[in-house]
């Protein structure tokens, strides 16, 4: 959500109008793992995280902000919390900070953002006790050692204890708005511009019902699909609070066979849906939505698993399947092979890579103290730089609104704080060939970044964004290498 401006950084004529791509602000914490591992130390779990006295042990994804790894820990029915790690070692893991929050509840996504100097998380809550109301949570993790929940609300027709039905099963950042998936109560647009004190600005009911598990955003498109269903929706934001629908682009998911098939949650990057395919053919099932008007099947792969979660890095996939994890290469779509199966005690839900290791998360049935287990999957450190795999809009696009966004896939999770106004630049020209930056938000979500403007584009005006080398990075602070550029065109005025 950083609102970064060109203040005196951006010239006209001709002259520097971006700071170096590779000063953003440093990371407080060393960063992503950085050992090497033997090949008879892969594939078996070396050491386990937990959230301190409190945590019961129900572990969803993990991600990393500000150079360490940051765990939510909640059951579905509330009360959890957040913790932040030192991973540099993987298998010798040190605790940085604890913090619960009564309020909190099971959480499937995790995005940041940016107002003025400090940084902020969402997370989903539900009011402690016994009480039916929820919503989600602001945190302040500005200070990893210390984070602190500052904003909270509580969403109409939220109705716990119906685990499924309509509470908030995702939320994410896609500055300054989250979209939060409420089940059956559709989509939440949340106006979080002041994290203190968000408001609910729109709330769009998918006809007929669809349970919204996971949302995503990309610039100006969302994707929603169901939870434990095969259905997928695609709306056009690119009013940010006013979503439509994209004619062709509400589909149901089916197998090899052409058959329909249910998917638990899904993930998206490269212009690729990712779904963990439920019980029955288990798995992973790929979408291509390059075109989000004619949506089609990409890729297949039946396990005979339970899918829970999917996380792509690089070439490959990681689904939790709840008796296992799988590894599947995704080299070739229309031949996914599964590379290797995983193993944790309880329901395996959720495989998140970071580094060269994999996180296995269980949300329930977990051995005491092992809700998340430090796996080593690859040998080598993490050299590979992400690359830009996908954007809304795309290169040569014309006719968008002037509230249109921005918005990029990478071929993996980055790092927070290398997404910066220095990294991620738009831009107009002026008479005389002069850059002209555009001030926006930016926000994080795993591996999607999006730039919003602060204040409406131009009509009929080319903007140009540039993801320059040596800017964006990894977790492991591989930073990109292959420059993008792209120009789209606004509505004539």
């Amino acid at each position: 959500m950083a609102s970064e401006d060109s203040g005196g950084s951006g010239t006209t004529g001709g002259g520097p109008a971006y700071p170096d791509p590779g000063d953003n602000p440093p990371n407080t914490g060393p960063g992503g793992p950085a050992v090497a591992f033997q090949p008879a130390d892969l594939f078996s779990g070396c050491a386990f995280l937990d959230g301190g006295a409190t945590d019961i042990d129900h572990h969803n994804l993990v991600v990393m902000f500000d150079g360490y790894l940051l765990l939510p820990w909640s059951p579905e029915w509330g009360g959890g919390g957040i913790s932040f790690y030192d991973v540099s070692d993987p298998c010798q893991p040190q605790v940085l900070s604890h913090t619960g929050a009564a309020q909190m509840r099971e959480t499937h996504a995790l995005g940041f953002g940016q107002v003025d100097d400090r940084w902020y998380a969402v997370t989903a809550s539900k009011e402690a006790g016994l009480a039916i109301d929820g919503g989600i949570l602001l945190w302040d993790v500005t200070n990893v050692a210390a984070p602190q929940v500052v904003g909270t609300l509580f969403l109409p027709g939220h109705l716990y204890p119906d685990a499924y039905a309509r509470v908030v099963l995702s939320a994410v950042f896609a500055a300054p708005y989250i979209y939060v998936g409420g089940a059956d109560n559709g989509i939440y647009v949340v106006d979080a511009s002041d994290p203190t004190n968000p408001q609910l600005v729109e709330q769009y009911g998918i006809e007929p019902t669809l349970r919204v598990g996971q949302v995503n955003v990309i610039g100006n498109l969302l994707v929603a699909t169901a939870a434990e269903g095969p259905r997928t929706t695609l709306l056009d934001v690119s009013v940010p609070d006013f979503p439509q629908p994209i004619a062709g682009g509400d589909f149901d998911i089916t197998d090899d066979a052409g058959a329909i098939v249910d998917a638990y949650f899904s993930n998206v990057g490269g212009g690729y849906v990712y779904y963990a395919v439920t019980s029955g053919a288990g798995g992973l099932a790929v979408y291509d939505i390059h075109d989000p008007q004619a949506p089609v099947q990409a890729g297949f792969y039946g396990s005979g698993g339970n899918g829970g979660y999917v996380f792509a890095k690089d070439q490959l996939a990681f689904v939790g399947e709840s008796n296992f994890a799988g590894i599947y290469d995704l080299s070739d779509l229309g031949a996914i092979t599964q590379v290797t199966t995983l193993q944790l005690e309880g329901d395996l839900d959720t495989v998140t890579p970071i580094g060269n290791v994999a996180m296995l998360s269980v949300d329930a049935d977990a051995i005491p103290g092992q809700g998340t287990a430090v796996v080593p999957y690859a040998a080598e450190v993490d050299t590979v730089a992400p690359r830009v795999t996908w954007t809304s809009p795309a290169d040569g696009d014309a006719g968008l609104p002037v509230s249109a966004r921005v918005g990029m896939t990478f071929s993996e999770m980055v790092d927070v704080k290398t997404v910066w106004f220095g990294s991620v630049r738009l831009h107009s020209t002026d008479e005389s060939g002069g850059i002209v930056p555009v001030s926006g938000h930016l926000s994080v979500q795993e591996n999607v970044v999006n730039f919003s403007p602060v204040t409406p584009l131009s009509p009929a005006t080319t903007y140009t964004l540039e993801v320059p080398a040596g800017g964006v990075a990894d977790y492991n602070g591989n930073r990109i290498e292959e420059p993008l550029s792209l120009a789209f065109t606004t509505i004539g005025g």
